[in-house]
C-alpha cells in the first residue's frame, strides 16, 4: 500500500474537524442552515490554513445527496468523489497554469452547460491573483450574474492584486493564521492515533517552526518521523531544524550576568562547530528575552510545561527588567543587521559584544554561584598621592616637614593663621599606596566642581580680604579679578612641608595643569599694555610707501583722508564689476548680471538656467532673459527664478524668458572662458616649468596631451 502523507490523511473532511479558522466555519454554517446562499465566495490566507479544504467541504455541503447543509454525510457518492478529487461537477482550476483569457473564455462556455451529476456544479479557481487582466475582465459578467447553477469559490494568497471589480461581486473570507497552542494540540492528536511517540518540546518546537501553516506543521512532522526513525525526540527535532539548545542561550545570558566575556566566544564557538543558524540563535534568545520579561511583570502567566521555565524564573529574578527590555532591543537590532555583517559569526559575536558592553561590572547582581566583583565605593582620601610644594614661607624658620604616613586613617594638621596660599606647580613623587582604596588626585579646581555633587568641600578661595569657597565665585566674570586667586588648602587635607631639593632630585616637575587646569586658565587675568619706551624704537627703520599721514591723526582717532582716496584709487585700477547687492532692476545691466546670477540663491536646473541666460532688459514691470537652450523643466524652473528675484529685489516682478542665440554675456559663457584662460596658463606653466624642461631633456619625456590640469 502505497503511504500516504498526514498532510493528504488528515485533512479535514467537515467543518467540525476544521481547525483554528472558527469565525469562516460561523459564517459559512449559518449561510447554509439558512439557505442564503452566495454564488461567489473568495478565501484568501497565507498558506496551508485551509483554503482548498474549506472549497471542498463547501462542495460538498452544497451537492451532498442528504441535502444542502452544514454537516455533509460524508459517504454519500457525492462526497466521496469530492474527497478524492474526481467528481465531475466540482472542478478544480489552477490560474497560475490556467491563466490566460482563452483558459477563461472556455470555462465559462462550459458554465452555462446544467451539471451532469450534482445539485450545483462549483468551480474553485486556486491562486485566482495570477489571472491576466483580460481573463478578470472575460469573467466579470459571468462572475456578477451566473446560472442558478453555478457557484464560484476564488482562493488567493495575495489579495491585494485581485481588481476591485472581482473584490465586489464576492463574499471574502480572511483565514487565520494557525497558533502554536492550535497547531501543537493538532500534532499530538494525530500522532496519538498514529501510534507515534513524541515528546512535548518537540511539538512546541515543530508547531514554532510551521510559522501558523498546519499543512508546514504536518510536513515538519513527516519529516521529524522519518528523521527520528519512528520517536519524535527534542534533540532529534532540534538536529532536523538546525534550532540551537535554549541552554546554551541561557548560559550566554548567565556569562553576562556573570560578566564572562570569554564564556561568550567560547559559546559562540561551540554554535560554529555544530553549524547552528546564529540568525536563528538571535531569534530564539529575543524569544527566550520575552519569555523572562513576561515572568517578570506577570508571575504565572507562563504555562507550566514551558522548557526551561526554572531557569527563566532564575534569570528573571537576575536580570532587571530595563536590561531585560534593552538586550531584547539589541538582539532584535542585530538579528536586522546580520546580513551586513562579513559573516554571521562575525555579526553574532558582535551582538554578543553590545550585550557585554551594556552590562559593566556591577550593573547585574550576581547570578548564583558566580563571582561578581563588587565596585568599590570612592571616599575621600585624605593622603595625597603627589607632593604640593607651596610658595616661600614668610617665617623665618619654617617647620620641618611632616612624614607621609601609609595609615588610610587621615591625620589632622593643626591650623594655621593665615594660611600660606598653594603655588602653581606640583612636583610629582611616587605614588603613595592606599590599601582598599582607589588613588585620587586632589586638585583644588577639580574638586571646585565636583564639591557639591559628591559632597565634598569645596576649595577655599582669598579674594579681597576675604575667604570664600569656589562655588561663591563661579558668577564672577574673571576679567574683574586682576591677581590671581590665592587658593588654600582645605583643613581635611595636610599638605606636608617640603624640604628644600634640587631640580635633578625629583622625578618629574610638570606644571599643575597635568592634575587640573592652571589658575591662570581658569580665571585668567586682564590684559595690559606693557609699557614702551623710546629705547625700544631705537635702531627701527622705517622707509616711505609715498603716503602722506598728517600728524595727530592717528591719534586722535580722525579719518585719513588719503587712505580712503587710495583705497578708491586702487579698486577703480583693478577695474572690479561693482556689487549687484543693494541695486534696483533699472540699474542692472548684462554685465552686472554675470555677476548676480551665480550668487542667487538656485540649485539644480534653475540655477543652469539662470547662469546660462543674458539680460536684455527691464521695462519697468518684466524682466527679460534670453537663453538659448529650452527644457522640459524650463516652467518650474522659470517660476523658481522668478520667485528669488522678486525675493532679492524686494518687490513683485514679472520674469519672461525668451529663447535664441546668446552672446559671451552670460554667466556660464564668462566661467567657461575663465576656466578656459586658466587651463590655457597652466598649459604654458607647464612647458616652461624648469624641472619638466629637464625631464624632458635628460629623459626624453613628453607631457601627455590634456593631463594639465588648472587648479
Amino acid at each position: 500500500m502505497t503511504y500516504q502523507v498526514l498532510a493528504r490523511k488528515w485533512r479535514p473532511r467537515s467543518f467540525d474537524t476544521l481547525i483554528g479558522q472558527e469565525h469562516v466555519v460561523r459564517a459559512l454554517t449559518h449561510a447554509l442552515d439558512t439557505q442564503r446562499l452566495h454564488h461567489a465566495w473568495l478565501f484568501t490566507g497565507t498558506r496551508g490554513v485551509g483554503k482548498t479544504t474549506l472549497a471542498r467541504i463547501l462542495a460538498k455541503a452544497l451537492n451532498c445527496e442528504q441535502g444542502v447543509s452544514s454537516h455533509p454525510c460524508g459517504v454519500c457518492r457525492a462526497c466521496t468523489e469530492i474527497d478524492q478529487g474526481r467528481f465531475v461537477d466540482y472542478v478544480e482550476l489552477d490560474a497560475a497554469s490556467n491563466r490566460g483569457v482563452d483558459e477563461m473564455t472556455q470555462l465559462l462556455e462550459q458554465a452555462v452547460y446544467a451539471p451532469s451529476a450534482a445539485r450545483y456544479k462549483v468551480y474553485m479557481i486556486d491562486e485566482v491573483h495570477m489571472l491576466t487582466g483580460h481573463a478578470f475582465n472575460a469573467m466579470l459578467k459571468t462572475l456578477e450574474e451566473p446560472p442558478p447553477h453555478v457557484k464560484f469559490i476564488l482562493a488567493t494568497t495575495d489579495p491585494q492584486k485581485i481588481p476591485v471589480t472581482v473584490l465586489s461581486r464576492c463574499l471574502q473570507f480572511n483565514l487565520k493564521q494557525m497558533t502554536v497552542p492550535a497547531i501543537e494540540s493538532h500534532l499530538a492528536d494525530i500522532l496519538q492515533q498514529e501510534h507515534i511517540p513524541a515528546e512535548g518540546p518537540a511539538l512546541r518546537l515543530l508547531a514554532q517552526a510551521a510559522q501558523g501553516s498546519m499543512r508546514d506543521a504536518l510536513s515538519l512532522t513527516d519529516q521529524a518521523i522519518a528523521y527520528s526513525a519512528g520517536s519524535i525526540s527534542t534533540d532529534a527535532v532540534q538536529g532536523m531544524l538546525g534550532t540551537i539548545d535554549q541552554s546554551h542561550l541561557i548560559h550566554l545570558l548567565q556569562a553576562l550576568i556573570a560578566g564572562d566575556g570569554a564564556r561568550l566566544i567560547e559559546l559562540a564557538d561551540q554554535m560554529l562547530l555544530r553549524g547552528l543558524s546564529f540568525a536563528g540563535a538571535l531569534s530564539d534568545l529575543a524569544v527566550l528575552l520575552s519569555r523572562i520579561a513576561i515572568q517578570q511583570r506577570v508571575p504565572g502567566a507562563l504555562p507550566p510545561d514551558e522548557l526551561h521555565l526554572e531557569q527563566i524564573q532564575v534569570l528573571a529574578q537576575q536580570l532587571s527588567p530595563d536590561h531585560v527590555q534593552l538586550f531584547y532591543s539589541v538582539v532584535v537590532h542585530s538579528r536586522d543587521e546580520l546580513r551586513l555583517a562579513p559573516d554571521e559569526y562575525a555579526g553574532f559575536v558582535m551582538a554578543c559584544m553590545r550585550l557585554f558592553a551594556l552590562t559593566p561590572a556591577g550593573s547585574l547582581p550576581a547570578a548564583a554561584g558566580a563571582s561578581v566583583a563588587t565596585p568599590v565605593a570612592t571616599q575621600p582620601v585624605s593622603i595625597p598621592p603627589a607632593t604640593i610644594s607651596r610658595a616661600p614661607n614668610p617665617e623665618p624658620n619654617p617647620p620641618p616637614a611632616a612624614p607621609v604616613s601609609s595609615d588610610p586613617a587621615p591625620t589632622k594638621a593643626e591650623p594655621k593663621a593665615p594660611q600660606t596660599p598653594v603655588a602653581a606647580t606640583v612636583a610629582v613623587s611616587a605614588p603613595v599606596a592606599v590599601p582598599n582604596e582607589p588613588e585620587v588626585i586632589h586638585s583644588p579646581y577639580a574638586e571646585a566642581d565636583s564639591g557639591q555633587r559628591e559632597g565634598t568641600q569645596a576649595p577655599m578661595i582669598e579674594r579681597g580680604g576675604q575667604v570664600l569657597q569656589a562655588s561663591q565665585t563661579d558668577d564672577t566674570p574673571p576679567w574683574e579679578d586682576a591677581p590671581a586667586p590665592k587658593v588654600t588648602v582645605p583643613p581635611s587635607i595636610p599638605v606636608p612641608q617640603p624640604q628644600p631639593q634640587p631640580v635633578s632630585d625629583v622625578t618629574s616637575a610638570v606644571p599643575i595643569a597635568k592634575a587640573a587646569e592652571s589658575p591662570s586658565e581658569l580665571n585668567p587675568p586682564p590684559y595690559e599694555e606693557p609699557p614702551f619706551s623710546e629705547a625700544d624704537y631705537e635702531g627701527l627703520n622705517y622707509e616711505d610707501d609715498g603716503a602722506d599721514f598728517p600728524e595727530g591723526d592717528i591719534e586722535n582717532g580722525n579719518t585719513i583722508p588719503q587712505i580712503e582716496d587710495a583705497v578708491q584709487q586702487a579698486v577703480a585700477a583693478l577695474d572690479l564689476v561693482p556689487s549687484t547687492m543693494g541695486l534696483t532692476p533699472e540699474q542692472v545691466d548684462s554685465a552686472q548680471w554675470v555677476d548676480l546670477a551665480p550668487k542667487l540663491p538656485l540649485s539644480g536646473w534653475a540655477a543652469e538656467l539662470a547662469q546660462q541666460t543674458e539680460w536684455i532688459e527691464f521695462d519697468g514691470k518684466q524682466v527679460v532673459l534670453r537663453a538659448a537652450i529650452r527644457s522640459a523643466d524650463d516652467s518650474q524652473a522659470k517660476a523658481r527664478i522668478n520667485t528669488v528675484l522678486n525675493e532679492h529685489f524686494g518687490r513683485a516682478l514679472r520674469l519672461h524668458i525668451e529663447y535664441g542665440s546668446t552672446g559671451e554675456d552670460t554667466a556660464f559663457a564668462v566661467a567657461e572662458a575663465h576656466r578656459a584662460q586658466r587651463q590655457h596658463d597652466a598649459e604654458i606653466d607647464a612647458q616652461q616649468n624648469p624641472f619638466i624642461l629637464a625631464l624632458v631633456e635628460q629623459f626624453d619625456a613628453q607631457i601627455v596631451a590634456g593631463s594639465v590640469r588648472a587648479k
